[in-house]
């Protein structure tokens, strides 16, 4: 038995341990074993009897809740274990909220402690009511803009849309029945969001290099409504650069980012982000790559490779993607990334990087070389996985040619990419290997 998520070893009782009762309580429970030293050997504590009686009432009176303290014994010495159930409602010490994280009691504040509270409490934060908002204040543009687009889309019945604004409100959840509009409807709907939701703005910015050189940035304010087509706007004729082509006497212009893509992920960004943060969502643009960057959260247990693979939908702000989804303008059920990975794969690039930097980033790459060279990959693997993303497949004979070594060396390689590439076939005459970015977009 070692020390982990739900297990703590202490020496002996001290009542500042309340603070690890109320974490485990917060997080999936635990039990601390009090007579144990840090190498988990028994030390036995000398009034354990006492303490039997003790500890559940102090948890009682300061915690609010209830734990099973047991007595136990080895080698003839007695300690105490502190069995500690996980509770759906927050539990707080003296008005401080512990969690335990890994091995760790951390105390919850600020944007955190919001969402445990309300993640909790079964409430989202922008359904919460601003009171001193009225409907009058709403953007007749901003409404107009979603009436149009929800038309289009067939998602919202066509007598709610030619309705009072009230009553197409009420149909969006966006207001009580006292005629208070919450937070998603403000942010939605308002001129100024900003007004009640600091940070409720795009920043947008054209970077000379990596070392954050800044030639010119734009800020896109006002309604998210209309917020996500100026800044769409601004990123196709102002960020963008395009290659240009013919066909015959017809001129062709290609961004060098894949137009789907970058619009939802700027979606995702806008729909999805923790708006309690204050943060506004950043676009970063350079010569060779994209980032969109919003102080957004994965869903409890998620990881950044979950978002592309089939999942279901959980949007951080379910009011504001339901209202952008009866406009249209994002997917239901999880298949944004679907999307993304559709049309990256259609411009023959690698999936977007996805981290988690104080909130979501997504990288998008103008080539398969840039985006490996920042990944410090072998510079090997590169041409073979440019060859595989052009032709759909390589053969050890491909990379044979290509690299220019022998079969068997071509063997090892191949071998050595199996995060790239998948093997099709049995091993021996006939293999050949495809890029497991078109697998994955074939099964989500």
């Amino acid at each position: 038995m070692n020390e982990n998520q739900n297990i703590e070893w202490k020496e002996s009782w001290r009542d500042e341990y309340l603070k690890w009762i109320c974490g485990f309580a917060n997080a999936t429970g635990g039990k601390i074993y009090i007579g144990m030293n840090d190498n988990g050997q028994v030390v036995g504590v000398a009034d354990a009897k006492k303490l039997l009686e003790d500890i559940p009432n102090k948890v009682r009176d300061v915690l609010g809740i209830i734990v099973d303290v047991n007595l136990l014994e080895k080698d003839g010495l007695e300690y105490v274990e502190i069995d500690v159930p996980p509770y759906s409602n927050p539990i707080n010490y003296k008005g401080q909220y512990h969690y335990r994280s890994g091995s760790t009691k951390q105390e919850l504040k600020g944007a955190a402690l919001n969402r445990f509270i309300l993640q909790r409490t079964g409430r989202h934060w922008d359904e919460f009511s601003i009171e001193r908002a009225k409907v009058e204040e709403l953007s007749a543009s901003a409404l107009n803009r979603f009436r149009k687009e929800a038309a289009r889309s067939g998602r919202v019945d066509e007598g709610v849309l030619n309705d009072k604004t009230e009553h197409l409100l009420h149909d969006l959840r966006l207001i009580d029945e006292d005629g208070h509009l919450n937070r998603a409807a403000l942010l939605l709907f308002h001129p100024d969001p900003e007004r009640f939701v600091f940070g409720a703005y795009i920043k947008i910015g054209f970077f000379r290099d990596d070392k954050g050189n800044l030639e010119f940035q734009d800020e896109v304010h006002g309604s998210l409504m209309e917020q996500v087509d100026k800044a769409m706007d601004l990123i196709k004729t102002k960020y963008l650069i395009y290659r240009i082509s013919y066909e015959g006497i017809s001129r062709r212009e290609t961004p060098q980012f894949p137009l789907e893509a970058i619009r939802e992920s700027l979606m995702n960004c806008v729909a999805h982000k923790d708006y309690a943060s204050a943060v506004p969502i950043q676009i970063s643009v350079f010569p060779d790559h994209i980032t969109f960057w919003n102080a957004g959260q994965l869903p409890e247990n998620w990881t950044t490779e979950k978002l592309f693979e089939s999942h279901p939908s959980s949007p951080y702000n379910p009011l504001i993607a339901n209202a952008f989804f009866r406009s249209g303008d994002i997917e239901s059920w999880g298949r944004g990334y679907k999307r993304i990975l559709e049309a990256v794969s259609a411009y023959k690039l690698l999936p977007p990087r996805l981290e988690m930097l104080s909130g979501l980033m997504i990288t998008y790459y103008t080539d398969i070389r840039s985006q490996l060279l920042a990944q410090r990959v072998d510079e090997r693997y590169i041409s073979v996985v440019e060859y595989a993303a052009k032709n759909g497949r390589v053969t050890n004979s491909d990379v044979q040619n290509i690299l220019g070594v022998s079969k068997p060396t071509a063997s090892r390689i191949l071998q050595q990419m199996n995060g790239w590439l998948d093997m099709q076939g049995k091993v021996g005459k006939g293999t050949y290997y495809t890029p497991k970015w078109l697998t994955n977009v074939s099964r989500t």
